[in-house]
């Protein structure tokens, strides 16, 4: 036991020695240096966008995280009221490129899907893509926009 150890456990601070003792542990040096995998749809985590959604007076408003989507890789569909949301964010395997550290980011087809509310005019739909988000916008059907009524007092 290094001296500094031994000054601890005198404190008695028995816990900052065995975190020290853990930390410097073998198990912790090689889960500290080896790098992770890179993470697919085919086996572990994978690449689920995170989505927004906002409801305005007129119209129900997707926001869809996908930077690193190519906007040829995204598939938007409406069918029976449920909105899917296809895409794919591919790891680009470059071989000039060697000795990830960290590969953090998620890879791998996605689906997503959203049933949506019967006020939505599924002929008014509009989808945009910029600075890797998606924006798709639902307009409301008239009968669900809000209107004032005027009371006339007699």
């Amino acid at each position: 036991m290094t001296g500094a150890l031994v000054r601890l456990l005198r404190a008695g601070r028995r816990l900052a020695v065995v975190l020290a003792i853990l930390c410097a542990g073998p198990a912790f040096a090689l889960h500290r240096e080896s790098p992770p995998a890179v993470r697919l749809s085919s086996g572990g985590p994978h690449f689920v966008p995170h989505v927004d959604i906002l409801e305005t007076e007129t119209e129900l408003i997707f926001k869809v995280d996908a930077a690193g989507v190519s906007q040829k890789d995204i598939d938007v569909q409406l069918e029976n009221g449920t909105m899917t949301l296809k895409g794919e964010r591919k790891f680009e395997k470059d071989d000039k490129v060697k000795g990830y550290h960290r590969i953090e980011r998620s890879y791998g087809a996605f689906a997503r899907s959203f049933t949506l509310p019967d006020t939505v005019d599924p002929e008014g739909v509009r989808a945009d893509y910029a600075q890797g988000v998606l924006t798709i916008t639902l307009a409301k059907k008239e009968l669900a926009k809000p209107r004032a009524i005027k009371v006339h007092v007699t």
